[in-house]
């Protein structure tokens, strides 16, 4: 079983710049970029500079199992100064497009802190827009505590998003694989034809969903105006 790599807490990216005058340092992090169904989560997080014990075991939240993301996300609530969670719709997405999703839902993150950030921490994504310095890191999640942290509450809330959608759409398997574009995923949309929470503007999404619909005659194909690659 590989090793997770765990983050030095007096060492990190926020702290040196909190010790510089630079803070509140806010990490923001996105889960359900490269799904084709479901939304995009975004959440911001500040951390207090201290070691926090309850955290650990904190890293990049694909790294963490369920059970282990379940057990961080309240005690991240708990510690943080500051913390906040939105959501991008399918609908959004089809409309505005995944990126400009992404980078809004960003901005958004950081504008619902109750605690105004000195500095934004993100991984890899640069946030124009911004009311305060920014910086992109690459492999940040793993790296910042306060960027594995909104990796965290952002996957995590995501995840149970998409649980709990699984029981109104049993016939898709969300539970299992999330939104993401996998054979059993893809096979059902083109069994069942694709659901109101699916990005109707990712290719692999509107393929299927075009079978079904020349499977089914009279079923009206939803066109959205643009199509995406595929995910």
């Amino acid at each position: 079983m590989a090793t997770l790599r765990r983050l030095k807490q007096l060492r990190t990216y926020e702290v040196a710049l909190s010790r510089h005058g630079l803070g509140p340092v806010a990490g923001v992090d996105e889960a359900g970029r490269g799904a084709c169904c479901g939304p995009i989560t975004i959440a911001a997080c500040i951390l207090p500079d201290r070691p926090i014990a309850d955290l650990a075991v904190l890293t990049d939240s694909k790294q963490l199992s369920p059970l282990v993301r379940a057990r961080l996300m309240p005690l991240v609530k708990k510690h943080a100064v500051a913390w906040s969670v939105i959501h991008i719709s399918a609908a959004d997405i089809d409309r505005f497009g995944i990126q400009h999703a992404n980078i809004s839902g960003m901005r958004r993150a950081v504008a619902a802190l109750e605690v105004r950030p000195g500095y934004v921490l993100t991984d890899a994504f640069r946030i124009p827009g911004l009311p305060c310095p920014s910086l992109p890191i690459l492999g940040g999640d793993a790296t910042a505590r306060c960027i594995a942290a909104a990796s965290v509450l952002a996957k995590q809330t995501r995840d149970e998003i998409m649980t709990g959608m699984a029981q109104e759409f049993p016939q898709y398997g969300f539970a299992g694989h999330k939104g993401y574009s996998t054979k059993v995923h893809m096979d059902a949309v083109r069994r069942h034809g694709a659901s109101p929470q699916h990005r109707y503007s990712y290719a692999n999404v509107a393929k299927a969903h075009r079978e079904w619909a020349l499977a089914h005659p009279g079923t009206e194909v939803q066109n959205t105006g643009k199509v995406e690659h595929e995910r």
